[in-house]
Protein backbone atom coordinates (compact mmCIF):
# COMPACT_ATOMS: atom_id res chain seq x y z
CA UNK A 1 0.00 0.00 0.00
CA UNK A 2 1.40 3.41 -0.69
CA UNK A 3 1.80 6.52 1.11
CA UNK A 4 -1.13 8.37 -0.08
CA UNK A 5 -3.73 5.49 -0.58
CA UNK A 6 -2.35 4.52 3.32
CA UNK A 7 -2.60 8.18 4.44
CA UNK A 8 -6.48 8.21 2.60
CA UNK A 9 -7.49 4.82 4.71
CA UNK A 10 -5.90 6.34 8.39
CA UNK A 11 -8.04 9.55 7.71
CA UNK A 12 -11.03 8.33 6.72
CA UNK A 13 -11.36 5.93 9.58
CA UNK A 14 -10.12 8.78 11.64
CA UNK A 15 -12.70 11.08 10.86
CA UNK A 16 -15.22 8.54 10.52
CA UNK A 17 -14.75 7.92 14.15
CA UNK A 18 -14.93 11.05 15.50
CA UNK A 19 -18.02 12.33 12.94
CA UNK A 20 -20.33 9.53 14.84
CA UNK A 21 -18.81 9.98 18.28
CA UNK A 22 -20.20 12.50 21.35
CA UNK A 23 -17.79 13.78 24.12
CA UNK A 24 -16.89 11.77 27.38
CA UNK A 25 -19.78 11.61 29.68
CA UNK A 26 -20.03 14.08 31.91
CA UNK A 27 -22.61 16.00 33.85
CA UNK A 28 -25.66 16.78 32.79
CA UNK A 29 -26.45 20.86 32.47
CA UNK A 30 -29.80 22.65 32.84
CA UNK A 31 -29.29 25.36 29.84
CA UNK A 32 -31.58 27.14 27.50
CA UNK A 33 -31.94 25.32 24.55
CA UNK A 34 -29.13 26.42 22.11
CA UNK A 35 -29.69 28.46 19.14
CA UNK A 36 -30.50 27.12 15.45
CA UNK A 37 -27.52 26.53 13.92
CA UNK A 38 -26.52 29.42 11.73
CA UNK A 39 -24.55 29.30 8.65
CA UNK A 40 -22.53 32.31 7.59
CA UNK A 41 -21.45 31.21 4.27
CA UNK A 42 -20.63 28.36 2.24
CA UNK A 43 -16.98 26.88 1.93
CA UNK A 44 -15.57 29.54 -0.57
CA UNK A 45 -15.08 29.06 -3.94
CA UNK A 46 -11.48 27.95 -4.35
CA UNK A 47 -11.37 26.23 -0.60
CA UNK A 48 -11.15 22.70 -1.89
CA UNK A 49 -9.98 21.79 2.06
CA UNK A 50 -13.10 23.93 3.37
CA UNK A 51 -15.62 22.62 0.45
CA UNK A 52 -14.33 18.90 2.08
CA UNK A 53 -15.30 20.10 5.45
CA UNK A 54 -18.97 21.02 4.57
CA UNK A 55 -19.81 18.27 2.62
CA UNK A 56 -18.15 15.90 5.45
CA UNK A 57 -20.48 17.48 7.76
CA UNK A 58 -23.61 17.79 6.00
CA UNK A 59 -24.88 14.48 7.45
CA UNK A 60 -24.33 16.37 10.99
CA UNK A 61 -26.64 19.16 9.94
CA UNK A 62 -29.86 16.99 9.42
CA UNK A 63 -29.01 15.17 12.87
CA UNK A 64 -29.78 18.00 15.05
CA UNK A 65 -33.14 19.46 14.89
CA UNK A 66 -33.27 23.43 14.23
CA UNK A 67 -34.38 23.89 17.93
CA UNK A 68 -34.37 21.89 21.04
CA UNK A 69 -37.69 21.27 22.44
CA UNK A 70 -36.98 20.96 26.04
CA UNK A 71 -35.79 23.90 27.63
CA UNK A 72 -33.95 22.32 30.48
CA UNK A 73 -31.75 19.51 31.22
CA UNK A 74 -29.71 19.33 27.11
CA UNK A 75 -27.18 18.31 26.81
CA UNK A 76 -24.62 20.24 24.71
CA UNK A 77 -23.32 17.52 22.30
CA UNK A 78 -19.56 17.98 20.64
CA UNK A 79 -20.64 17.19 17.38
CA UNK A 80 -22.89 20.26 17.40
CA UNK A 81 -20.44 22.55 19.31
CA UNK A 82 -18.20 21.12 16.05
CA UNK A 83 -20.50 21.87 13.51
CA UNK A 84 -21.64 25.44 14.48
CA UNK A 85 -17.85 26.04 14.67
CA UNK A 86 -17.20 25.14 11.32
CA UNK A 87 -20.33 26.91 9.83
CA UNK A 88 -19.59 30.21 11.74
CA UNK A 89 -16.53 30.56 10.10
CA UNK A 90 -17.22 29.10 6.69
CA UNK A 91 -15.91 25.51 7.16
CA UNK A 92 -12.52 27.34 6.72
CA UNK A 93 -10.07 24.75 8.64
CA UNK A 94 -8.64 25.69 11.76
CA UNK A 95 -5.17 23.50 11.92
CA UNK A 96 -3.52 24.85 9.11
CA UNK A 97 -0.58 26.13 11.74
CA UNK A 98 1.38 22.84 12.45
CA UNK A 99 2.31 25.11 15.98
CA UNK A 100 -1.38 24.30 16.84
CA UNK A 101 -1.11 20.81 16.49
CA UNK A 102 2.59 20.18 18.11
CA UNK A 103 0.55 22.20 21.10
CA UNK A 104 -2.64 20.04 20.76
CA UNK A 105 -0.75 16.72 20.63
CA UNK A 106 1.51 17.90 23.78
CA UNK A 107 -1.58 18.66 26.07
CA UNK A 108 -3.07 15.83 25.26
CA UNK A 109 -0.42 13.42 26.63
CA UNK A 110 0.01 15.98 29.57
CA UNK A 111 -3.85 14.93 30.49
CA UNK A 112 -2.25 11.76 32.30
CA UNK A 113 -1.72 14.59 35.42
CA UNK A 114 -4.86 14.85 35.61
CA UNK A 115 -5.77 11.34 35.94
CA UNK A 116 -7.34 11.02 32.68
CA UNK A 117 -5.25 8.36 29.96
CA UNK A 118 -4.01 10.04 26.85
CA UNK A 119 -4.65 7.08 24.69
CA UNK A 120 -8.61 7.67 25.56
CA UNK A 121 -8.23 10.80 23.15
CA UNK A 122 -6.88 8.50 20.11
CA UNK A 123 -3.40 10.48 20.74
CA UNK A 124 -1.39 8.01 18.75
CA UNK A 125 -3.61 8.42 15.76
CA UNK A 126 -2.98 11.76 15.39
CA UNK A 127 0.73 11.00 16.06
CA UNK A 128 0.36 8.96 12.80
CA UNK A 129 -2.28 11.05 10.71
CA UNK A 130 0.09 14.26 10.87
CA UNK A 131 2.92 12.68 10.28
CA UNK A 132 1.78 11.05 6.65
CA UNK A 133 0.06 14.46 6.29
CA UNK A 134 4.41 15.88 6.74
CA UNK A 135 5.90 12.91 4.31
CA UNK A 136 3.13 13.16 1.24
CA UNK A 137 0.77 15.38 -0.31
CA UNK A 138 -2.47 15.08 1.63
CA UNK A 139 -5.76 15.33 -0.92
CA UNK A 140 -8.40 17.61 0.13
CA UNK A 141 -10.32 15.11 1.56
CA UNK A 142 -7.97 13.53 3.52
CA UNK A 143 -7.07 17.72 5.42
CA UNK A 144 -10.76 17.95 5.95
CA UNK A 145 -10.65 14.34 8.11
CA UNK A 146 -7.92 15.40 9.85
CA UNK A 147 -9.13 18.90 10.47
CA UNK A 148 -12.32 17.58 12.00
CA UNK A 149 -10.79 15.03 14.56
CA UNK A 150 -8.38 17.29 15.76
CA UNK A 151 -11.16 19.80 16.22
CA UNK A 152 -13.27 16.78 17.98
CA UNK A 153 -10.42 15.49 19.98
CA UNK A 154 -9.23 19.37 20.99
CA UNK A 155 -13.28 19.81 22.38
CA UNK A 156 -13.49 16.32 24.40
CA UNK A 157 -10.60 16.70 26.04
CA UNK A 158 -11.36 20.03 27.57
CA UNK A 159 -14.40 19.49 28.17
CA UNK A 160 -13.16 16.13 30.51
CA UNK A 161 -10.67 17.96 32.42
CA UNK A 162 -13.58 21.35 32.78
CA UNK A 163 -16.17 18.83 33.72
CA UNK A 164 -15.58 15.85 33.59
CA UNK A 165 -15.34 12.17 32.10
CA UNK A 166 -17.93 9.98 34.08
CA UNK A 167 -21.59 11.28 34.24
CA UNK A 168 -22.14 11.14 38.01
CA UNK A 169 -25.87 11.11 37.61
CA UNK A 170 -25.28 8.00 35.83
CA UNK A 171 -24.00 6.24 39.13
CA UNK A 172 -26.15 7.95 41.61
CA UNK A 173 -29.65 8.50 41.21
CA UNK A 174 -29.90 11.60 43.74
CA UNK A 175 -27.51 13.14 41.69
CA UNK A 176 -28.18 17.23 41.50
CA UNK A 177 -25.18 19.29 40.88
CA UNK A 178 -26.57 20.85 37.99
CA UNK A 179 -24.36 24.20 37.41
CA UNK A 180 -27.02 26.50 37.60
CA UNK A 181 -25.80 29.68 35.86
CA UNK A 182 -22.34 28.31 34.46
CA UNK A 183 -23.61 27.49 30.50
CA UNK A 184 -21.37 24.91 29.16
CA UNK A 185 -21.42 26.65 25.69
CA UNK A 186 -19.54 29.41 27.33
CA UNK A 187 -16.90 27.53 27.83
CA UNK A 188 -16.80 25.99 24.34
CA UNK A 189 -16.75 29.02 23.02
CA UNK A 190 -13.66 30.35 25.22
CA UNK A 191 -11.73 27.09 23.72
CA UNK A 192 -12.46 27.93 20.03
CA UNK A 193 -11.34 31.59 21.16
CA UNK A 194 -8.06 30.08 21.83
CA UNK A 195 -7.52 27.75 19.38
CA UNK A 196 -8.35 31.19 16.54
CA UNK A 197 -5.66 32.70 18.46
CA UNK A 198 -3.53 30.25 18.27
CA UNK A 199 -3.00 29.61 21.94
CA UNK A 200 -3.81 25.94 22.28
CA UNK A 201 -1.70 25.34 25.34
CA UNK A 202 -3.18 27.98 27.27
CA UNK A 203 -6.65 26.83 26.65
CA UNK A 204 -5.42 23.41 28.27
CA UNK A 205 -3.76 25.13 31.15
CA UNK A 206 -7.11 26.97 31.97
CA UNK A 207 -9.51 24.41 31.53
CA UNK A 208 -9.43 21.85 34.45
CA UNK A 209 -10.45 23.24 38.28
CA UNK A 210 -7.98 26.16 39.41
CA UNK A 211 -8.77 26.16 42.85
CA UNK A 212 -4.92 25.05 44.94
CA UNK A 213 -6.79 21.89 46.55
CA UNK A 214 -7.23 20.37 42.04
CA UNK A 215 -3.24 21.52 42.26
CA UNK A 216 -2.47 19.44 45.35
CA UNK A 217 -4.22 16.56 44.29
CA UNK A 218 -2.43 16.87 40.92
CA UNK A 219 1.32 16.98 43.14
CA UNK A 220 -0.06 14.02 45.08
CA UNK A 221 -0.80 11.90 42.32
CA UNK A 222 2.62 12.70 40.56
CA UNK A 223 4.27 11.31 43.73
CA UNK A 224 2.37 8.28 44.05
CA UNK A 225 3.57 7.35 40.33
CA UNK A 226 7.08 7.82 41.07
CA UNK A 227 6.54 5.82 44.28
CA UNK A 228 4.87 3.18 42.23
CA UNK A 229 8.06 3.53 39.59
CA UNK A 230 10.38 2.97 42.05
CA UNK A 231 9.03 -0.07 43.19
CA UNK A 232 6.26 1.00 45.30
CA UNK A 233 6.49 1.25 49.67
CA UNK A 234 7.88 -1.70 51.45
CA UNK A 235 4.82 -4.25 52.82
CA UNK A 236 4.62 -5.40 56.23
CA UNK A 237 4.23 -8.64 57.19
CA UNK A 238 0.25 -8.51 58.54
CA UNK A 239 -1.11 -10.86 61.14
CA UNK A 240 0.61 -9.33 63.97
CA UNK A 241 0.75 -5.69 66.21
CA UNK A 242 3.72 -3.75 66.13
CA UNK A 243 4.41 -1.78 69.83
CA UNK A 244 5.89 1.19 70.90
CA UNK A 245 9.28 -0.33 73.24
CA UNK A 246 9.71 -3.78 70.01
CA UNK A 247 12.80 -4.21 68.27
CA UNK A 248 11.96 -6.29 65.41
CA UNK A 249 12.82 -6.55 61.48
CA UNK A 250 9.11 -5.78 61.27
CA UNK A 251 9.33 -2.48 63.13
CA UNK A 252 12.62 -1.70 60.32
CA UNK A 253 9.79 -2.22 57.55
CA UNK A 254 7.14 -0.28 59.13
CA UNK A 255 10.11 2.31 59.52
CA UNK A 256 10.43 2.32 55.65
CA UNK A 257 6.90 2.28 55.13
CA UNK A 258 6.35 5.82 57.13
CA UNK A 259 9.09 7.36 55.45
CA UNK A 260 7.94 6.54 52.00
CA UNK A 261 4.76 7.95 52.92
CA UNK A 262 6.52 11.18 54.21
CA UNK A 263 5.68 10.61 58.43
CA UNK A 264 9.39 10.59 59.03
CA UNK A 265 12.47 11.88 57.32
CA UNK A 266 15.04 9.47 55.38
CA UNK A 267 17.48 9.46 58.48
CA UNK A 268 15.46 7.49 60.20
CA UNK A 269 15.04 4.24 58.11
CA UNK A 270 18.63 1.84 58.87
CA UNK A 271 17.05 1.19 62.68
CA UNK A 272 14.44 -1.37 63.93
CA UNK A 273 13.37 -0.04 67.29
CA UNK A 274 9.77 1.24 68.01
CA UNK A 275 10.93 4.57 69.34
CA UNK A 276 8.78 7.49 70.57
CA UNK A 277 9.06 9.31 67.29
CA UNK A 278 7.84 5.98 65.38
CA UNK A 279 4.98 5.98 67.79
CA UNK A 280 4.30 9.65 66.83
CA UNK A 281 4.44 8.87 63.16
CA UNK A 282 1.87 6.47 63.58
CA UNK A 283 -0.21 8.01 65.69
CA UNK A 284 -0.06 10.72 62.88
CA UNK A 285 -0.84 8.27 60.11
CA UNK A 286 -3.64 7.01 62.21
CA UNK A 287 -5.70 10.11 62.68
CA UNK A 288 -5.70 10.89 59.34
CA UNK A 289 -6.35 7.80 58.31
CA UNK A 290 -9.81 7.84 60.63
CA UNK A 291 -8.16 5.08 62.38
CA UNK A 292 -7.93 4.80 66.39
CA UNK A 293 -4.65 7.39 67.57
CA UNK A 294 -3.22 5.05 70.07
CA UNK A 295 0.29 4.82 68.54
CA UNK A 296 0.08 0.96 68.46
CA UNK A 297 0.36 -0.53 64.48
CA UNK A 298 -2.31 -3.29 64.54
CA UNK A 299 -4.04 -5.03 62.35
CA UNK A 300 -6.36 -2.60 60.85
CA UNK A 301 -3.36 0.50 60.90
CA UNK A 302 -0.83 -2.72 58.73
CA UNK A 303 -3.60 -3.09 56.84
CA UNK A 304 -4.01 0.64 55.80
CA UNK A 305 -0.37 0.46 55.48
CA UNK A 306 -0.53 -2.24 53.16
CA UNK A 307 -2.51 -1.27 50.91
CA UNK A 308 -0.71 -0.92 47.22
CA UNK A 309 0.43 2.23 45.58
CA UNK A 310 -1.57 1.18 42.66
CA UNK A 311 -4.99 1.54 44.59
CA UNK A 312 -3.85 4.91 46.55
CA UNK A 313 -3.23 6.05 42.31
CA UNK A 314 -6.13 5.33 41.49
CA UNK A 315 -8.13 6.62 44.78
CA UNK A 316 -6.57 10.12 43.89
CA UNK A 317 -7.52 9.59 40.46
CA UNK A 318 -11.22 9.08 41.57
CA UNK A 319 -11.41 12.15 43.63
CA UNK A 320 -9.48 14.47 40.75
CA UNK A 321 -12.90 13.37 38.92
CA UNK A 322 -15.34 14.22 41.77
CA UNK A 323 -13.20 17.77 42.01
CA UNK A 324 -13.85 18.62 38.31
CA UNK A 325 -17.40 17.95 39.02
CA UNK A 326 -17.62 19.58 42.19
CA UNK A 327 -14.80 22.49 42.51
CA UNK A 328 -16.98 25.35 40.73
CA UNK A 329 -19.83 25.15 43.57
CA UNK A 330 -17.22 25.91 46.14
CA UNK A 331 -17.39 29.55 46.00
CA UNK A 332 -19.01 32.52 48.08
CA UNK A 333 -21.00 31.80 51.40
CA UNK A 334 -21.99 27.87 51.96
CA UNK A 335 -22.02 24.63 54.27
CA UNK A 336 -20.25 21.52 53.16
CA UNK A 337 -20.82 18.22 54.32
CA UNK A 338 -17.55 15.77 53.74
CA UNK A 339 -19.35 12.59 54.11
CA UNK A 340 -16.95 10.24 53.92
CA UNK A 341 -14.42 12.60 56.18
CA UNK A 342 -17.03 12.76 58.88
CA UNK A 343 -17.10 16.68 58.96
CA UNK A 344 -18.94 19.96 58.44
CA UNK A 345 -17.59 22.99 57.20
CA UNK A 346 -19.00 26.68 56.92
CA UNK A 347 -17.62 28.56 54.44
CA UNK A 348 -17.99 32.70 54.04
CA UNK A 349 -16.52 34.55 50.69
CA UNK A 350 -15.08 31.24 50.16
CA UNK A 351 -12.87 31.06 53.11
CA UNK A 352 -13.27 28.09 55.80
CA UNK A 353 -14.31 30.11 58.94
CA UNK A 354 -15.76 27.05 60.76
CA UNK A 355 -15.28 22.83 60.69
CA UNK A 356 -17.30 20.62 63.15
CA UNK A 357 -17.38 16.29 63.56
CA UNK A 358 -20.30 14.86 62.26
CA UNK A 359 -22.46 11.67 62.26
CA UNK A 360 -23.48 10.21 58.82
CA UNK A 361 -25.65 7.24 57.84
CA UNK A 362 -24.43 3.75 58.43
CA UNK A 363 -23.65 1.87 55.62
CA UNK A 364 -26.73 0.77 55.14
CA UNK A 365 -28.82 3.71 55.57
CA UNK A 366 -26.19 5.85 53.69
CA UNK A 367 -26.52 9.98 53.78
CA UNK A 368 -27.34 10.65 49.92
CA UNK A 369 -25.29 12.92 47.98
CA UNK A 370 -27.11 16.08 46.78
CA UNK A 371 -27.32 19.86 47.04
CA UNK A 372 -29.69 22.27 48.69
CA UNK A 373 -30.29 25.32 50.40
CA UNK A 374 -30.52 25.84 53.91
CA UNK A 375 -33.56 27.80 54.71
CA UNK A 376 -34.80 27.51 57.93
CA UNK A 377 -34.00 26.32 62.02
CA UNK A 378 -36.08 24.32 63.99
CA UNK A 379 -35.28 25.36 67.86
CA UNK A 380 -36.39 22.87 70.43
CA UNK A 381 -37.93 20.36 67.79
CA UNK A 382 -39.79 17.38 68.33
CA UNK A 383 -38.99 13.67 66.43
CA UNK A 384 -41.55 12.19 63.96
CA UNK A 385 -40.21 8.64 63.96
CA UNK A 386 -39.27 7.48 60.07
CA UNK A 387 -41.27 4.45 58.93
CA UNK A 388 -38.31 2.79 58.47
CA UNK A 389 -37.02 3.40 61.71
CA UNK A 390 -40.21 2.50 63.03
CA UNK A 391 -40.32 -0.82 61.81
CA UNK A 392 -36.71 -2.13 62.06
CA UNK A 393 -35.34 -0.08 65.26
CA UNK A 394 -38.26 0.81 67.36
CA UNK A 395 -40.79 -2.08 67.50
CA UNK A 396 -38.69 -4.83 68.32
CA UNK A 397 -38.11 -2.48 71.88
CA UNK A 398 -41.45 -1.69 72.35
CA UNK A 399 -42.61 -5.26 72.10
CA UNK A 400 -39.44 -6.10 74.45
CA UNK A 401 -40.32 -3.43 76.72
CA UNK A 402 -44.06 -2.15 76.92
CA UNK A 403 -42.86 0.96 79.11
CA UNK A 404 -40.32 2.17 76.14
CA UNK A 405 -42.52 4.93 74.93
CA UNK A 406 -43.73 6.58 78.17
CA UNK A 407 -39.56 6.43 79.36
CA UNK A 408 -38.39 8.27 75.80
CA UNK A 409 -41.74 10.26 76.10
CA UNK A 410 -42.59 9.02 72.71
CA UNK A 411 -46.37 9.80 72.09
CA UNK A 412 -48.58 7.94 69.95
CA UNK A 413 -51.04 9.82 67.72
CA UNK A 414 -53.70 7.79 65.21
CA UNK A 415 -55.04 9.23 62.16
CA UNK A 416 -57.46 11.53 63.25
CA UNK A 417 -54.43 13.31 65.58
CA UNK A 418 -55.79 11.34 68.72
CA UNK A 419 -52.90 10.66 71.51
CA UNK A 420 -53.51 6.82 72.29
CA UNK A 421 -52.36 5.01 75.43
CA UNK A 422 -49.84 2.23 73.87
CA UNK A 423 -50.42 -0.47 76.32
CA UNK A 424 -54.05 -0.50 73.72
CA UNK A 425 -52.28 -0.75 70.67
CA UNK A 426 -51.71 -4.07 68.88
CA UNK A 427 -47.61 -3.51 68.33
CA UNK A 428 -47.80 -6.80 66.48
CA UNK A 429 -49.75 -5.19 63.59
CA UNK A 430 -50.06 -1.39 63.85
CA UNK A 431 -51.92 0.81 61.60
CA UNK A 432 -52.57 4.36 60.61
CA UNK A 433 -50.15 5.17 63.74
CA UNK A 434 -47.28 8.04 64.13
CA UNK A 435 -44.48 7.68 66.84
CA UNK A 436 -43.89 11.41 67.65
CA UNK A 437 -41.09 12.31 71.21
CA UNK A 438 -41.61 15.63 72.65
CA UNK A 439 -39.01 18.18 72.38
CA UNK A 440 -36.03 18.22 75.53
CA UNK A 441 -32.40 17.70 75.87
CA UNK A 442 -32.97 13.68 75.33
CA UNK A 443 -34.63 14.26 71.96
CA UNK A 444 -33.25 12.44 69.40
CA UNK A 445 -33.14 15.46 66.89
CA UNK A 446 -31.53 17.30 70.08
CA UNK A 447 -31.83 21.35 71.06
CA UNK A 448 -31.94 22.24 67.08
CA UNK A 449 -32.46 21.06 63.58
CA UNK A 450 -30.93 22.84 59.84
CA UNK A 451 -33.54 22.11 57.23
CA UNK A 452 -33.14 22.42 53.88
CA UNK A 453 -35.48 21.20 51.24
CA UNK A 454 -35.11 17.72 49.54
CA UNK A 455 -36.73 14.66 48.90
CA UNK A 456 -34.94 12.15 51.30
CA UNK A 457 -35.84 13.88 54.72
CA UNK A 458 -32.14 14.50 55.47
CA UNK A 459 -31.05 17.50 58.06
CA UNK A 460 -28.12 18.65 59.98
CA UNK A 461 -28.99 18.50 63.43
CA UNK A 462 -28.09 18.45 67.06
CA UNK A 463 -28.02 14.37 69.37
CA UNK A 464 -27.97 13.10 72.56
CA UNK A 465 -25.64 10.43 71.71
CA UNK A 466 -22.37 12.97 72.01
CA UNK A 467 -20.28 10.09 72.90
CA UNK A 468 -19.75 8.86 69.29
CA UNK A 469 -18.07 12.22 68.38
CA UNK A 470 -15.11 10.59 70.04
CA UNK A 471 -15.44 7.55 67.60
CA UNK A 472 -13.00 7.33 64.57
CA UNK A 473 -15.22 6.03 62.36
CA UNK A 474 -18.73 7.96 62.49
CA UNK A 475 -20.92 6.13 60.52
CA UNK A 476 -23.43 5.77 63.11
CA UNK A 477 -26.97 7.46 62.16
CA UNK A 478 -29.65 6.70 60.17
CA UNK A 479 -29.17 8.68 57.25
CA UNK A 480 -29.41 12.42 58.62
CA UNK A 481 -26.55 14.16 59.94
CA UNK A 482 -25.53 14.89 63.45
CA UNK A 483 -23.49 17.83 64.66
CA UNK A 484 -21.62 17.94 67.27
CA UNK A 485 -21.77 21.80 68.11
CA UNK A 486 -24.67 22.80 65.79
CA UNK A 487 -25.64 26.17 67.71
CA UNK A 488 -22.29 27.46 66.37
CA UNK A 489 -23.36 26.13 62.97
CA UNK A 490 -26.59 27.83 63.84
CA UNK A 491 -25.42 31.32 65.03
CA UNK A 492 -23.04 31.48 61.58
CA UNK A 493 -26.36 30.89 59.62
CA UNK A 494 -27.90 33.72 60.60
CA UNK A 495 -25.25 35.62 60.56
CA UNK A 496 -27.00 38.35 63.15
CA UNK A 497 -24.69 39.43 66.02
CA UNK A 498 -27.82 41.11 67.53
CA UNK A 499 -30.63 38.78 67.10
CA UNK A 500 -28.96 36.02 66.97
CA UNK A 501 -25.98 35.93 68.83
CA UNK A 502 -24.73 32.99 71.17
CA UNK A 503 -27.31 34.72 74.28
CA UNK A 504 -30.16 35.52 71.59
CA UNK A 505 -29.90 31.88 70.59
CA UNK A 506 -29.67 30.28 74.22
CA UNK A 507 -32.91 32.73 75.00
CA UNK A 508 -34.79 31.34 71.77
CA UNK A 509 -33.96 27.43 73.27
CA UNK A 510 -34.70 28.39 77.14
CA UNK A 511 -38.62 28.81 76.10
CA UNK A 512 -39.10 25.57 75.33
CA UNK A 513 -41.47 26.15 72.21
CA UNK A 514 -40.80 24.17 68.96
CA UNK A 515 -40.75 27.06 66.73
CA UNK A 516 -39.49 27.24 63.45
CA UNK A 517 -37.68 30.74 62.24
CA UNK A 518 -36.31 31.35 58.80
CA UNK A 519 -33.35 32.37 57.63
CA UNK A 520 -32.87 35.70 56.67
CA UNK A 521 -30.82 35.02 53.51
CA UNK A 522 -30.44 30.92 51.99
CA UNK A 523 -27.20 29.37 52.40
CA UNK A 524 -26.06 26.38 50.09
CA UNK A 525 -25.67 23.25 51.79
CA UNK A 526 -23.42 20.69 49.46
CA UNK A 527 -23.58 17.08 51.00
CA UNK A 528 -20.39 15.40 49.12
CA UNK A 529 -17.95 12.47 49.23
CA UNK A 530 -14.00 12.64 49.44
CA UNK A 531 -12.06 9.60 49.97
CA UNK A 532 -8.74 11.61 50.42
CA UNK A 533 -8.12 14.75 52.71
CA UNK A 534 -4.79 17.16 52.40
CA UNK A 535 -2.91 17.54 55.43
CA UNK A 536 -1.70 20.63 56.99
CA UNK A 537 1.75 19.83 54.83
CA UNK A 538 -0.07 19.79 51.40
CA UNK A 539 -0.27 16.07 51.54
CA UNK A 540 -2.62 13.58 50.02
CA UNK A 541 -4.08 11.17 52.81
CA UNK A 542 -6.55 8.72 52.32
CA UNK A 543 -9.78 7.62 53.70
CA UNK A 544 -11.72 4.79 54.33
CA UNK A 545 -14.30 4.38 51.59
CA UNK A 546 -17.28 4.01 54.07
CA UNK A 547 -20.20 3.27 51.56
CA UNK A 548 -18.01 2.12 48.83
CA UNK A 549 -18.37 5.08 45.93
CA UNK A 550 -15.26 4.87 44.67
CA UNK A 551 -15.25 1.34 42.53
CA UNK A 552 -18.35 2.69 40.23
CA UNK A 553 -16.20 5.72 39.74
CA UNK A 554 -12.77 4.14 39.14
CA UNK A 555 -14.34 1.74 36.86
CA UNK A 556 -16.33 4.23 34.79
CA UNK A 557 -13.24 6.48 34.78
CA UNK A 558 -11.25 3.72 33.32
CA UNK A 559 -13.46 2.28 30.55
CA UNK A 560 -13.45 3.76 26.62
CA UNK A 561 -15.34 6.31 26.55
CA UNK A 562 -18.75 5.38 25.30
CA UNK A 563 -20.44 7.00 21.40
CA UNK A 564 -24.11 7.40 20.53
CA UNK A 565 -24.47 6.67 16.62
CA UNK A 566 -26.34 9.45 15.04
CA UNK A 567 -29.93 8.17 15.90
CA UNK A 568 -29.07 8.10 19.65
CA UNK A 569 -28.55 4.29 20.27
CA UNK A 570 -25.52 3.16 22.05
CA UNK A 571 -22.72 1.43 20.43
CA UNK A 572 -19.78 0.37 21.22
CA UNK A 573 -16.46 2.29 21.26
CA UNK A 574 -14.55 1.25 17.87
CA UNK A 575 -10.87 0.97 18.26
CA UNK A 576 -10.39 4.80 16.48
CA UNK A 577 -13.50 6.50 18.79
CA UNK A 578 -12.94 9.16 20.69
CA UNK A 579 -15.96 8.39 22.55
CA UNK A 580 -18.70 10.19 23.90
CA UNK A 581 -18.78 12.89 25.76
CA UNK A 582 -21.90 14.86 27.07
CA UNK A 583 -21.91 18.26 28.78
Amino acid sequence: MGQLTRLFVISRIFFMGFLISGMAVAQTSPIEPPSPVSVVADAAPGDYVGQAIQAALAPLSSAFPPLLTSPRHQRVDVNRAVLDFYSHRGYRAAWTDDDDVVQLLKSLSDTGVDGLDPEDFRISELVTARNSMQTTEPTPGQRAAFDISATQTFITALLQLRRGKVDPSRLDIHWNFDPVGIDPREDVNLFFTALDSHDVARAFAQAPPQEAIYGTLRQGLAQLRRVRDSGGWPKIPAGQTLRPGMDDASVAQLRARLVAGGYLTAKMNARSDYDDTVTAAVKKYQAEQYLGADGVAGPATLAALNVPVEARIDQVRVNMERARWLLYKLQGTFVIVDIAGYKVSFYRDGKLIWRSRVQVGKPYRSTPIFQSEITYVTFNPTWTVPPTILVKDMLPKIRNNPGYLNANRIRVIDREGNVLDPLTVDWDNPRGLTLRQDAGSDNSLGQVVIRFPNDYAIYLHDTPHRELFAQSNRATSSGCIRVENPLQLVELLFNDPVRWNSEGIQKQLANGKTENIRLPVKVPVLLAYWTVDLSLDGRVTFKPDVYGYDKPVLRALNLPSERPTLDGRRAAPPSMAVGQNKL
